[in-house]
């Protein structure tokens, strides 16, 4: 079984992802494979109501392309466990925006995850954003991965996870301090 980080552990990963044909076809509802799936979001809004008649709220995740819309998915967090974010390669950082908006603008509460293109280097950033699940390419130590969360403890701009900048926590601390003396 494959592994990912999430929540900064290395966990067993028990979802399929499910792509299209190289033709572009996507598959039937009834041809997907048993257990956990990560659809596509073409997939899931063809067949949505199959979808969910077929399988629970835990066995089905929907993933967006670097060209998806996060408001496309945002009516339906209630049927699905996860939604994926998929990085074609490293170097597309559209994905970055879409978990922002996901989490920010649309309230999403569940796991997202980052699949495709998935490196070391980027881990912190996709965090940073909202990502709290990561697939990193096969090829990848996920064991060398994890210490990207913690070569920098201090970051200068504000991002999902610290809304404040660094200026204004300076500031702030001050504040504190001087009203305490």
């Amino acid at each position: 079984m494959a592994l990912i980080i999430k929540n900064r552990e290395i966990v067993e990963d028990n979802w399929q992802v499910v792509r299209a044909a190289e033709d572009g076809a996507l598959p039937e509802v009834a041809a997907l494979p048993a257990g956990k799936v990560l659809v596509p979001l073409a997939l899931w809004q063809a067949g949505r109501d199959a979808l969910v008649a077929s399988r629970g709220k835990d066995e089905l995740g929907v993933w967006l392309a670097p060209d998806s819309e996060p408001a496309d998915i945002a009516g339906d967090f209630e049927k699905i466990a996860l939604i994926g974010v998929d990085f074609p390669v490293f170097r597309d950082g559209r994905g970055y925006s879409i978990a922002r908006l996901l989490r920010e603008r649309f309230g999403y509460k569940g796991e997202l995850r980052a699949i495709g293109d998935v490196l070391r280097d980027q881990l912190r950033f996709y965090e940073r954003c909202g990502f709290d699940a990561y697939a990193l390419r096969a090829d990848k130590d996920l064991n060398d991965a994890l210490n990207a969360f913690t070569e920098f403890t201090v970051q200068y701009q504000g991002a999902f996870d610290e809304p404040s900048p660094l200026f204004r926590r300076r500031l702030a601390q001050q504040a504190q301090q001087g009203a305490a003396a």
